[in-house]
């Protein structure tokens, strides 16, 4: 083998256009104070001999990189790759770059990757939170070296942070009543670990729901998950339907266990949604899928993303309108489809038990919450 290439420096750039190596790296940052004809013969050069700049060593001088750090739970979840989607194509659009790391949803892997990212020198954080996290110290390393830290669905439940979300509350209302007005009476509810906010939030709209129409709160029916994985889902599910008095409308925290509890209804020749009609969370892609299509909540993860890189930008512009804490509060809406549409099935198969007559439009339930949205859609358009 022969010997390793030497890299090509800005020194060697400068020699061999007998130009200041300052000259060079001022042209190769576009700075204002070189001239059109001499940036263009520097970058041509650069190009040719296989210049690469230095990043390590230009973060070193700064103790920043133009690199924007992601911590998430599971990349290979849809919503979190959409989510991550979101936030790269906005960081590149600001001249940033990308490093993802994975908690797989525990709090000490999530503490080791977070000390590598720090030591990476990124310039931001943005984290959508391990299910197990329940004590935020370890963030502390990034606030009290300036480099700030945005919160993304799964955020600490506490108001001194900078966090983009949406209403679980108002969402998982909406959910909920939408199975209501299909006719369920008793509708249990798979939900995540309730010390995470958005999950409880989520578990208080159900109950909220139930409340308003008048309907029973038995806490048999509501069941606490650890990972809300396929397999978290399926168990559950059988344990819903074993019971001597098995409900008729499951809401699902996600899509991945509400996929799931129709998989283990039609094993067990069960109809859905005629006897058992189902919702999840997020609209994932596999809702339109998996048959019947499965009802989600739409959670806009995308412009989560994109929402997360703006206040990240902010804080460190040192915008003066940026206050020590930010919150950007996003839309969601019911995607109505057959898995819970009793109605239809009914007129298409005949009765499956009374319908009763209720609002079409939840009652506003908190300050923040606009009224109900309900879309049906028959297929996805590429995003």
């Amino acid at each position: 083998m022969g010997n390793k290439k030497k890299a090509v420096t800005i020194h060697d750039l400068a020699q061999e256009l007998n130009v200041s190596p300052s000259t060079v790296s001022r042209a190769l940052n576009d700075h204002s104070s070189i001239g059109k004809q001499t940036k263009n013969a520097v970058k041509k050069l650069a190009k040719e001999r296989g210049y690469r700049p230095n990043t390590i060593a230009s973060s070193l001088r700064t103790n920043r990189s133009n690199t924007f750090g992601i911590m998430v739970s599971w990349i290979n979840r849809p919503f979190i790759s959409s989510l991550i989607a979101g936030i790269e194509e906005a960081a590149r659009e600001s001249g940033n770059r990308v490093i993802i790391s994975q908690s797989h949803d525990h709090t000490e892997l999530e503490k080791e990757n977070l000390q590598a990212l720090y030591d990476s020198r990124i310039s931001a954080l943005i984290v959508s939170l391990a299910m197990e996290t329940v004590d935020y110290s370890h963030f502390d390393l990034f606030t009290r070296n300036g480099i700030p830290v945005v919160f993304v669905d799964r955020c600490p439940n506490r108001n001194d942070i900078h966090k983009v979300h949406i209403n679980n509350f108002n969402a998982a209302f909406e959910a909920t009543e939408h199975l209501i007005s299909q006719g369920c009476q008793r509708i249990a509810h798979i939900g995540g670990g309730r010390h995470q906010s958005i999950y409880e939030d989520r578990r208080m709209g159900y109950i909220a729901a139930l409340k308003k129409n008048n309907i029973l709160v038995e806490e048999p029916l509501i069941i606490q998950a650890t990972s809300l994985s396929a397999e978290e889902g399926m168990r559950l599910t059988e344990q819903l339907l074993d019971a001597p008095n098995p409900p008729d409308g499951i809401f699902c925290a996600n899509d991945t266990s509400a996929v799931s509890a129709i998989r283990c209804a039609k094993r067990r020749g069960i109809k859905v949604p005629e006897e058992l009609a189902v919702i999840g969370f997020n609209d994932d892609p596999i809702c339109e899928i998996i048959d019947p299509p499965l009802s989600s909540i739409h959670h806009p993860a995308p412009e989560m993303g994109k929402a997360a890189v703006l206040q990240a930008l902010a804080i460190l512009a040192g915008n003066q309108e940026t206050p020590s804490t930010s919150r950007v509060t996003l839309d969601t809406y019911v995607v109505a489809r057959a898995s819970s549409d009793r109605k239809k099935a009914k007129a298409s198969n005949g009765p499956v038990g009374p319908v009763p007559a209720i609002e079409a439009t939840a009652e506003k339930v908190s300050a923040a919450a606009g009224p109900a949205k309900t879309r049906r859609r028959s297929s996805r358009k590429d995003k």
